[in-house]
């Protein structure tokens, strides 16, 4: 499967909004209150700080994705020479037929574009199996000394990384 793959523009913050929410409540990370949906909400805030990308299906943003650079504000964990990728999501309505699958494909594409990358890195929560599947399937590898506790939580995160 593929995909177009495109920056996010304003008028798909909306849809993006909705995609994000209703990703993660579905596959419940996170309630609807936890503080973090309202970061994962805040689409024009991650926009002007970082690089929002979609992914259609018939026209229609159907994924979503942040992609962003060590030192950027969204960066968690991107070294120098990296793109670190956060928030994937889903609509549910189109998932299990391979969009996550294509997306991520669209991002390793990407970024081998990008003068001075030579690997992506991604963070994950250690309950989100699925991903974890999805991203080792694809080359990437844990980086267990890269690991780390989201702040003030008891809330292990993985670090994944792919060569490029």
């Amino acid at each position: 499967m593929t995909v177009p793959f495109r920056r996010a523009v304003p008028a798909d913050f909306p849809e993006v909004r909705r995609i994000t929410r209703d990703a993660y409540l579905r596959a419940g990370h996170f309630k609807a209150d936890h503080p973090y949906m309202g970061v994962l909400e805040d689409v024009e805030h991650r926009a002007e700080h970082a690089q929002v990308w979609v992914g259609e299906v018939a026209g229609a943003v159907a994924a979503a994705v942040t992609l962003t650079f060590a030192g950027q504000p969204y960066s968690e964990i991107a070294g120098d020479g990296e793109l670190e990728f956060r928030m994937l999501a889903v609509d549910p309505a189109n998932q299990g037929g391979g969009m996550g699958r294509a997306v991520v494909r669209e991002i390793v594409e990407h970024a081998q574009g990008l003068p001075g990358i030579e690997a992506i890195s991604i963070t994950s929560a250690t309950f989100m199996e699925r991903a974890h599947a999805l991203y080792e399937s694809l080359g990437f590898r844990r980086v267990p000394e890269r690991d780390w506790y989201v702040p003030g939580e008891d809330v292990l995160l993985w670090v994944f990384r792919l060569e490029l």
